[in-house]
């Protein structure tokens, strides 16, 4: 570590190469590269910089900044800031797994995130964004989901919309608030993971439904509603996790007819509508007293923001849908819930969701050209569903791909019921680096060409 007597780093500015706050941050990463600045160093502290440099201090504060978002740099609090130790990257997993929206690129997300909270600490009550609210979202935060579902339903009263810790908390409280113990929860034989866990633990059965390749099939649907009177239907009707299926409009009409035929509820889970091409209008526009619909921001922004909109028309069960989701999640936090306000109204959110949406199809033509013959998804959307050589079932094929560091989700995961589907679902979003999403590719595309024979027995 450097003495501190020691005369203080100090980087050459020219007036003609770009900002200066990028010429400090670009020659702090050279001095780290070169051994100029060692691990442990201090740096000099912002205004003292400033004044040698003859530059302000916004500057200095946004080149330590830039080369915090580096990883060149660390605070200490009160003691300073100091060259931070070059980062070791413990595993080398390549994880297709996770469903997450990709890093958008040309999007300077960091940006974003400071302009969107300056904006709604300027603006808010501090106090307010620090205290208990009571579920659903305030005025301003229902605004905001009216004008989130606007492309899903056109005008909306914000008051049919609540305000959820996402979607996952939604689901649960749906069922909570419309079932009862011991009720039959109709699904697709695959179907998402978070459904069957809600599910089990409320101690409700969840019975499949089939599906072909266009969903649910309706007749068997209708069967299904006669022979087990479910309070609930759970449909993912748009790029379904994980089959990537989107429901056409004329089957969702008929979903729809059955529903009021029956007499029957339908959550409609659909956090993919806004990075699909061209989606079919939702289920709930044909049934809009029989469908509950639920669109989160996690899924399609980043998922960090944890804020669902939940459109439920009926006055008398959104008390309820409240008071069972009061029972486990009071409230969305307040800063969030501004956040993702602040970014809808803004337009902030559009211009993110444009950048994940072509990032997405990026990744998808990435997945067609390495997986070819093989791919069979649908060009948009945050995964695919890859089905399996007969010499392959999936647990089997997730576990060797683990030992070549890669993670995958088999169908055991999303299974419904008792049939078994030999597929994988590989998502497309949850590696940041493209290079490292495209090797993960190559690497899942020779293992699938290889039989589980010609693999040691430690592998599969």
């Amino acid at each position: 570590m450097q003495d501190e007597n020691l005369p203080i780093w100090l980087p050459r500015l020219a007036g003609n190469k770009g900002p200066r706050f990028l010429q400090i941050a670009d020659a702090l990463q050279a001095a780290v590269v070169d051994g100029s600045l060692k691990p442990g160093d201090r740096l000099p502290p912002q205004r003292q910089l400033a004044a040698q440099l003859d530059v302000d201090l916004t500057t200095i504060t946004r080149a330590y900044d830039e080369a915090r978002r580096r990883n060149l740099l660390e605070g200490r609090g009160a003691r300073g800031t100091y060259v931070a130790a070059p980062k070791v990257e413990l595993t080398s997993i390549l994880d297709l797994s996770m469903n997450t929206p990709p890093p958008p690129d040309g999007v300077d997300f960091d940006d974003m995130l400071k302009q969107g909270l300056s904006q709604v600490l300027m603006r808010a009550d501090n106090e307010l964004l620090m205290t208990y609210h009571l579920g659903g979202g305030s005025d301003s935060d229902r605004n905001a989901g009216a004008k989130w579902l606007e492309p899903m339903f056109g005008h909306l009263d914000s008051r049919q919309v609540v305000v959820c810790p996402g979607a996952q908390a939604a689901i649960a409280a749906l069922i909570l608030a419309l079932t009862e113990p011991g009720d039959v929860i109709l699904a697709e034989p695959t179907s998402y993971p978070g459904l069957r866990a809600a599910a089990t633990q409320f101690g409700r059965h969840l019975i499949a439904v089939e599906a072909d390749k266009h969903g649910m099939v309706p007749e068997m649907l209708e069967q299904a509603c006669r022979q087990h009177k479910p309070g609930l239907v759970y449909l993912n009707p748009t790029l379904q996790n994980p089959t990537a299926i989107t429901i056409p409009e004329r089957r969702r009409k008929e979903l729809a007819s059955i529903a009021k035929r029956c007499n029957v509820r339908i959550v409609e889970d659909d956090p993919y509508w806004l990075l699909a091409d061209a989606p079919p209008p939702p289920i709930a526009t044909f049934a809009p007293e029989q469908v509950y619909y639920i669109s989160t921001l996690s899924k399609c922004l980043t998922p960090g923001l944890r804020v669902a909109f939940v459109l439920v028309r009926n006055a008398h069960e959104r008390e309820r849908f409240l008071v069972a989701l009061r029972s486990f999640a009071l409230m969305v936090a307040p800063l969030t819930a501004a956040l993702a306000t602040q970014w809808i109204l803004d337009g902030s959110a559009d211009g993110l969701m444009e950048g994940v949406r072509n990032e997405a199809r990026l990744r998808h033509r990435m997945a067609r050209d390495i997986l070819a013959g093989r791919y069979s998804g649908f060009g948009d959307g945050l995964h695919v569903w890859l089905e399996l050589p007969a010499y392959w079932n999936s647990s089997q094929l997730a576990r060797a791909a683990a030992s070549y560091g890669i993670a995958v989700t088999p169908a055991e995961a999303f299974e419904t019921g008792s049939g078994s589907v030999n597929a994988i679902r590989i998502s497309l979003g949850s590696i940041k680096d493209r290079g490292r999403l495209q090797a993960g590719l190559q690497r899942l595309s020779h293992l699938l060409a290889r039989r589980p024979e010609s693999l040691s027995a430690a592998v599969v």
